[in-house]
């Protein structure tokens, strides 16, 4: 026994990465990580209107008037003014037909709603989440 060698430590392993090229495609991960955070981030920041219009929608009711006006607003935030301020009538109706998935049937509702009684306004709260969910902003 007294003829054994007691074995050496072996030096510790570096959990650095020793080539360039795994500091280069850290550095790649790093830029496509920030980068989809930031595209991430800013889509998030340029839909405020409509989670904020969603949330009108919740609180409006079966109220006609405000759904109208809900609407008007969230095109407004979305599409340039002068494409959208003029509307009217049938030309309004066939914008929200044209940019996104609102119902024909719920037209009369939108366009009578607000100046009649009596208007059954449950197609068209169903259309207006319809179309501030689906439509698409210009490009």
């Amino acid at each position: 026994m007294d003829r054994l060698i007691e074995p050496s430590v072996p030096t510790e392993i570096s959990l650095v990465p020793q080539t360039a090229g795994w500091w280069v495609l850290g550095a790649l991960l790093a830029c496509g990580l920030a980068y989809t955070a930031w595209r991430w981030w800013h889509h998030w920041q340029s839909n405020a209107y409509r989670r904020a219009a969603l949330g009108d929608l919740a609180r409006a009711g079966e109220d006609p008037a405000y759904i109208a006006t809900v609407l008007r607003r969230t095109a407004l935030a979305a599409f340039p003014r002068s494409e959208v301020a003029g509307l009217a009538g049938a030309q309004w109706v066939a914008f929200l037909q044209a940019t996104g998935e609102f119902d024909p049937d719920a037209a009369p509702a939108l366009l009578r709603g607000p100046y009649a009684l009596g208007v059954d306004s449950a197609p068209l709260h169903a259309a207006a989440e319809s179309w501030v969910r689906s439509h698409r902003r210009p490009a």
